[in-house]
């Protein structure tokens, strides 16, 4: 019996050996949990009892457990290594095949998948073809590498501070080249449909006491009407020049040219004025180009915007209430332009559109007080194109692509699963366990949410194998071992005492 004890002992010792090597083995492995040998004694059962005193047949391994305690999290340089702290298993798909780790190696592959070092797609809510969370639906995650589309600026938030010390300029009438005509100015870009950043410039004037004027021009040029038109000046010129011309004939003269109808709507304003000549009406062909959008504005006593009132210009174009009747203002018309860069400049429309609700402008919370000019904040919502230039994933799974125009997109979340028994789950090697029977159904959610732990991007979770731990269990089972064989070596000369006896 003792011979069988022994062994049992020698093997129990052996196992524990081979349990602690393995743990040494992983104390490097990323996402490795380490493992611990569970015995249990052994004794014989008989029918009618083993007796108040039973002596042990041995011992047996009853189990290897995992032990899945955090493990120290270590900063890496790259954006989708990902650690988990907490609870939680990342979710990984072999062509069908679900796989549950802890290791956040994780890349792309060709194809613009996060896999993991082992080719194993990562599990999360993908997006749909409109850039919107899918929750609830889990599948591959992927990476959107293609350039982001420009968006056209629809909307414009300001709020401005007037100096209500200023005085009223005395050089008229504006004129954007010269600084006498206004008091202070302003600009922001703006983007049409293709993408190209434009000027909005806005012109301050101060008119009255609680007045004043918004000149407003883009790329320096009228929003509506930025080309300039050769076929009206030349027509305007030519009728100019004949003897005893009328402001009519100047008038008739565009009307019946190739112009724009914008160059003859102008030409057909100045020639109804009163008092108009053929030069005015070939000014008002010359300057369309350049005549800015107005807007007056009216503050109260207490400096609060009270009203904003728009002013056709000769080509009938300019601002418009906002058709909602919240208070604000809509560039409507614009026409997106490009100088063809000579001198002087000859501008022509660039082929793109401006958005096609216009663009909003917000300025009802802007002031005028007794102090410096100021634009106290200042927002728009279109941007140009936009190429990938780095990743960022939040602690809550969030992916996002990060783009060389400042615009940022979701490009999914990542999930983790839990399960009521952990120690349930089944190793297969490469870091990885599968659901089992004892492990019971997993338990999937995003980062922080219910029990699952954090995800922090950029960073690794190290082996929880203590080393010096390890250590000390190694001589101890190396002790263990020696200490069955001698029980063994023991039983043996017992044995051969036996034998021997005559």
């Amino acid at each position: 019996m003792s011979f069988n004890i022994g062994l049992s002992g020698i093997n129990a010792a052996s196992s524990d050996l081979n349990t602690t090597g393995n743990n040494i083995a992983n104390a490097s492995t990323v996402g490795f949990k380490q493992s611990r040998s569970e015995f249990s004694d052994v004794y014989a059962a008989s029918v009618l009892g083993s007796g108040s005193n039973p002596v042990g047949s041995g011992v047996r391994l009853s189990n290897v457990s995992q032990l899945f305690n955090q493990g120290t999290i270590d900063s890496t340089q790259n954006a989708l290594d990902m650690a988990i702290n907490g609870n939680g298993f990342f979710v990984t798909s072999n062509n069908g095949a679900v796989s549950y780790t802890r290791a956040g190696y994780f890349g792309t592959d060709k194809n613009g998948y996060v896999v993991d070092n082992n080719g194993y797609r990562l599990q999360g809510y993908a997006v749909n073809a409109q850039g919107q969370l899918q929750n609830g639906v889990v599948g591959d995650l992927h990476i959107e590498t293609s350039n982001q589309a420009p968006k056209a600026t629809s909307q414009v938030d300001q709020t401005f501070n007037l100096n209500s010390t200023n005085t009223t300029p005395t050089v008229t009438p504006f004129n954007a080249s010269d600084p006498t005509t206004y008091n202070s100015s302003t600009s922001v870009n703006i983007y049409d449909s293709q993408g190209n950043a434009h000027v909005l410039t806005q012109y301050f004037t101060k008119t009255g006491p609680n007045d004043w004027t918004m000149n407003v021009l883009v790329d320096g040029r009228n929003p509506a009407n930025p080309t300039d038109d050769t076929t009206a000046i030349s027509a305007a010129t030519t009728a100019a020049g004949v003897a005893g011309a009328t402001a009519a004939d100047v008038s008739n003269a565009v009307a019946a040219s190739t112009a724009t109808p914008a160059a003859k709507a102008a030409a057909a304003a100045a020639a109804a004025a009163a008092g108009a000549t053929p030069a005015s009406v070939l000014a008002a062909v010359n300057g369309m180009g350049t005549s800015p959008y107005q807007v007056n504005l009216t503050f109260s006593a207490a400096g609060q915007l009270q009203t904003q009132t728009p002013v056709s210009n000769l080509t009938g174009d300019g601002f418009v209430p906002n058709p909602s009747g919240d208070g604000t203002l809509v560039l409507s018309n614009w026409v997106p332009a490009i100088s063809d860069g000579k001198t002087p400049p000859t501008w022509s429309a660039n082929g793109a559109t401006a958005n096609s609700g216009g663009i909003n402008l917000d300025i009802r919370s802007s002031t005028q007080y007794a102090t410096a000019f100021a634009v106290n904040s200042v927002n728009q919502d279109g941007y140009t194109t936009g190429q990938l230039s780095g990743l960022e994933i939040d602690d809550q799974g969030n992916i996002f692509a990060r783009y060389t125009n400042g615009q940022s997109k979701i490009q999914g979340q990542v999930v983790l699963a839990n399960f009521a028994n952990v120690q349930g789950l089944t190793p297969i090697g490469k870091t990885s366990w599968v659901q089992s029977s004892q492990s019971g159904e997993p338990v999937v959610g995003t980062p922080r949410s219910g029990t699952l732990g954090a995800l922090q991007s950029g960073a690794l979770e190290a082996s929880n194998v203590d080393l010096s731990s390890e250590l000390v269990d190694l001589i101890v089972a190396q002790r263990n071992y020696q200490a069955n064989a001698k029980t063994i070596q023991t039983e043996d000369a017992v044995t051969q005492t036996i034998i021997n006896l005559r």
